[in-house]
């Protein structure tokens, strides 16, 4: 079975009009039937291929439930072999118990990284070594190839300059590549006499692909979002079963760039009502509640669309349309998994009768002999959407999918029991209410084990959320006991409102591709309104702020507009800084190696990596956008912008140090004798300086002191930039390296004195 192998309607058309022009052009009866007999036995033939391509039936019990596994972010890598150590001993036998349907390993399989992290490009040794350990793991799992399906990520993209090329190593080595699967959407149904369940992957990593760090962003194309559109709405028409719907790529939303004409993921996904999209990317560190509930509404705001600030975007709202008219309700989860690379993440993810489920495994601290998935009733934080609550109360799902408690129990030795247990946390602790024992279905032919246990669902509709939780416990012949997560659950539907932490909000719940343009214009038009308002009122002699007159009349719009004249009169430096800022916008930043090979160098713009196309034809094209937002905007707001501020604190200080000495020496002055005076005024001139230097300019060295960090900040980018993109320091980096350093060392030179 092939994903991705797409059968145009068209063919079958095509072929039964040359064969009705056959027909016309022959004379004999005979040969008219044998044609027709054997048309009818093609055309048979093609669409029973094109079913079964994409169609695989689940046989065996629980015909009610299919189960898959998801991977992400293995980062195989020759400085590091015991991530594919680690996988070959763990993944293989875990896989042999569970038996899952598919597994689905959802991009950056290979690292693609120097020892020191800097360089970022393929390696074919680390492929090599993906593709053996994924052949071992395969057989030691007793799976079908066939099953597994991988996509590309970012680090298996870094420096590929074209797809299909000598340095795109996953179309070589990965499993996917193996079993030409070459299109940039794939799908596979499973089927059971139930449902179908349409699992759907694709890769949006860029056609030209960068080394990192510049390559941190999907970019879905408007053929892509067509193709995967198509792919979701297979069975609209077609099937009488219900379809449940998942998709699965590597970068979650907040990391995937909008088409060329604006169309987005998010689009396609809320058109479809998808039940969940699998994705990876962000790695265990950033958190582990990296889950995003999307739902359609005409009331969010444009600032609404760039930022979520909670897992749930939308409140809950109680009032339910029950009519059959009423519109369906467009939602989906988005589910990063975490990764493999240093958290050992593990993901099970079921479907019982419609509703998703999942359950992650941690194998850091090693193997593991039982795995508990409750499939029913669903966590109340990660699993619930807007339709389970409009399903309960409208009653338009069977109530036989309420009454019982469901769980898949994976376990390397025969289970002996399996208990049920319903905590209520209303008194503020967890007082059990509910222990039952669990039943398993008993088949011959059975593809796992599921325990269910009947129970009065109604007895538990409440209001709140996570009033009651729910925990099993599983039992093996060996006396082994292994306890699933204690997890809230709501039988009519609330959910419970789970806040991100501000690392996980950053990562999750900002729109990266769409904010890259406003921060930079924002930061940008600060610096200049920073650098040439002040200029300007110095055109107006009444609107000449000092250090005098912000003495005679103190406030805070006067010490701000002194604080920015300041800077302006010291003329060489300002003009300076102005020049950057423009150079910035107008000129590129630097050139570098983009590819894995080649000596062919290009630029960098803040609109991107200039490349030439590939028809040859001479023209280029920008790349890389928003991707390069993890260069330029900290170049802006971690070294330009403080660069800026601290050359105007130093105007600042400096002018403050010159009013205090020609005010001291003017006291010195009325106490001189007249027979002494110059040699008096020398002298005390210099112990002065003395007294102010040792004594009172420790605001100026506490400057130099920030000009430092700010230089050693932007050394270390130049240090990370050099490595990446194999740069010359004097004929790639000149401009963009040594200006920020000449300018503070300027502006440190020049406010040095009195004078």
């Amino acid at each position: 079975m092939r994903m991705g192998q797409k059968k145009h309607p068209n063919q079958v058309d095509e072929f039964i009009m040359k064969l009705r022009t056959q027909n016309e052009k022959s004379n004999s009866g005979i040969s008219t039937t044998v044609v027709v007999v054997v048309a009818v036995v093609i055309v048979c033939g093609v669409c029973a291929g094109a079913s079964n391509e994409r169609v695989t039936l689940v046989r065996g019990d629980p015909d009610s439930v299919v189960w898959v596994v998801q991977l992400s972010d293995l980062h195989f890598s020759v400085h590091h072999p015991n991530r594919a150590q680690h996988f070959s001993q763990l993944v293989g036998p875990a896989l042999s118990f569970i038996n899952p349907s598919l597994v689905l390993i959802t991009g950056d399989l290979t690292d693609g990284k120097s020892k020191d992290l800097l360089t970022m490009k393929q390696n074919e040794d680390e492929w090599v070594e993906y593709r053996n350990t994924l052949d071992t793991v395969i057989d030691k799992s007793g799976l079908q190839k066939s099953l597994f399906y991988d996509l590309r990520g970012n680090h298996d993209s870094f420096g590929v300059p074209v797809v299909g090329g000598s340095f795109d190593f996953f179309s070589k080595y990965s499993i996917n590549g193996q079993l030409g699967r070459n299109g940039s959407v794939n799908s596979v149904t499973l089927e059971t006499t139930e449902r179908k369940h349409l699992f759907v992957g694709f890769d949006s990593t860029m056609s030209i692909s960068l080394r990192g760090p510049t390559n941190l962003f999907g970019h879905p194309t408007d053929q892509l979002l067509k193709d995967l559109d198509l792919e979701l709405s297979r069975w609209d028409s077609q099937s009488e079963k219900p379809v449940t719907k998942i998709s699965f790529g590597h970068f979650p939303l907040s990391f995937s760039a909008p088409s060329s004409s604006g169309r987005t993921l998010e689009d396609v996904f809320l058109k479809h009502s998808i039940s969940a999209y699998l994705c990876g990317h962000l790695h265990t560190r950033f958190g582990k509640n990296l889950k995003r509930h999307h739902q359609l509404s005409n009331q969010f705001s444009s600032f609404q669309k760039l930022f979520q600030f909670n897992i749930h975007h939308s409140s809950f709202e109680s009032n339910v349309n029950c009519s059959l008219v009423a519109p369906p309700i467009q939602e989906f989860w988005e589910w990063e998994m975490g990764d493999w690379r240093k958290s050992r993440a593990f993901r099970i993810l079921a479907i019982d009768k419609g509703s998703v489920s999942y359950v992650d495994v941690d194998f850091k601290s090693g193997t593991k002999h039982a795995i508990i998935l409750p499939t029913f009733p669903l966590d109340s934080r990660f699993m619930l959407t807007s339709s389970c609550y409009h399903n309960y109360e409208c009653q338009s799902v069977p109530p036989s999918s309420y009454e019982a408690i469901r769980a898949l129990v994976f376990s390397v030795y025969p289970v002996a029991s399996v208990v049920a247990r319903v905590y209520d946390s209303r008194s503020g602790n967890h007082d059990l209410v509910v222990e039952t024992h669990m039943i398993k279905h008993n088949d011959e032919n059975s593809r796992g084990d599921l325990y269910v246990a009947q129970w009065n669902y109604k007895a538990f509709e409440d209001a709140s959320p996570d009033r009651f939780w729910l925990q099993i416990e599983a039992n093996d012949n060996r006396g082994r006991s292994t306890l699933s997560e204690l997890r809230p659950f709501s039988i009519n539907g609330y959910r419970f409102k789970l806040s991100w932490s501000w690392k996980e909000f950053f990562v999750m719940g900002c729109q990266w591709a769409a904010l890259y343009y406003p921060v930079f214009w924002s930061v940008l038009f600060f610096m200049l309104i920073f650098l040439l308002f002040p200029k300007a009122l110095l055109v107006f002699p009444k609107k000449i702020y000092t250090y005098k007159n912000f003495i005679g009349n103190k406030g805070l719009v006067n010490g701000v507009l002194w604080f920015l004249q300041e800077l302006c009169r010291i003329r060489s430096l300002w003009f300076g800084w102005i020049g950057y800022v423009f150079y910035l916008i107008l000129f590129p930043w630097f050139m570098g190696q983009v590819f894995t090979e080649g000596k062919n160098m290009v630029y960098m713009t803040y609109m991107g990596w200039v490349v030439e196309t590939n028809n040859g034809q001479g023209k280029h094209e920008y790349i890389g956008s928003p991707d390069i937002m993890v260069v330029v905007i900290p170049h802006l707001l971690f070294v330009v912008l403080p660069a800026i501020l601290v050359s105007g604190a130093l105007a600042v200080e400096g002018a403050i140090y010159r009013e205090q000495m020609l005010a001291f020496i003017g006291k010195k002055k009325d106490d001189l004798h007249v027979g002494s005076r110059k040699h008096a005024l020398i002298g005390n001139q210099r112990s002065m300086v003395s007294d102010v230097h040792l004594g009172k300019r420790w605001i100026r060295n506490l400057l130099c002191v920030v000009c430092l960090a700010v230089c050693l900040k932007h050394f270390m980018n130049c240090r990370t930039l050099l490595k990446a993109y194999e740069m010359n320091p004097v004929l790639h980096f000149l401009g963009y390296g040594i200006s920020v350093p000449l300018l503070l060392t300027h502006a440190i030179c020049k406010t040095r004195s009195a004078e």
